[in-house]
């Protein structure tokens, strides 16, 4: 197990966590689009992607990372769209569920903070399989690596990642928005990404 597991919680019936979270209406009053939990989990999945939170084509389609930032992580894994969705190797879990709306720059607003203490340990609980577990982007690397991110930057995070706990990788988000980002910090296609795809890789 990894550093991910949850201790504290004893494993929940996959089945039924599922179809909780999948009629979870907590936050449906602030959901611009409304509620559509929108995420992937089997108990023989070895692989976790715990990114932010659906966007409008994610969201309109029901399927996870069904955009161009979903086509940059699958090259960064050297995965194609078969292996990437097969919910038996891969289980995606977003630190929030639903589409959460804009945010004032015209950007995808942070996750609900309802989100993730009703689903993430939870279903981290139920996925006795998982050997890794990609954190990509800030909210999920400030969710489940606590002092071992402390108050460092998301690059310093992802520039740490060899210093990370057994079986996590922290990840910028491949949103082309952060483009920019991948030309500042040529370290990370250089160095991260193929241990990245050698992990992954191996696992499934």
């Amino acid at each position: 197990m990894t550093s991910t597991a949850s201790h504290d919680i004893p494993a929940p019936d996959l089945a039924a966590l599922k179809a909780e979270a999948a009629a979870c209406r907590v936050c449906a009053h602030v959901l611009p689009l409304g509620p559509r939990p929108t995420f992937r989990a089997s108990e023989t999945a070895r692989v976790l992607i715990i990114g932010q939170a659906p966007g409008t084509r994610v969201h309109e389609t029901g399927i996870p990372w069904n955009d161009r930032s979903g086509d940059r992580l699958r090259d960064w894994l050297a995965l194609d769209r078969e292996t990437f969705y097969d919910e038996g190797r891969i289980a995606i879990v977003p630190m929030g569920l639903c589409y959460p709306g804009r945010d004032r720059n015209g950007g995808d607003a942070p996750p609900r903070p309802e989100c993730a203490p009703l689903w993430q340990k939870r279903f981290r609980a139920a996925l006795p399989a998982v050997e890794l577990t990609l954190l990509i982007g800030i909210h999920a690397q400030t969710y489940w690596l606590g002092d071992a991110r402390k108050r460092r930057s998301m690059t310093e995070t992802v520039r740490d990642w060899r210093a990370m706990p057994d079986g996590l990788i922290p990840l910028p988000h491949p949103s082309w928005r952060n483009t920019a980002w991948l030309r500042k910090n040529p370290w990370f296609e250089e160095e991260v990404v193929p241990e990245l795809r050698r992990r992954v890789g191996r696992l499934l």
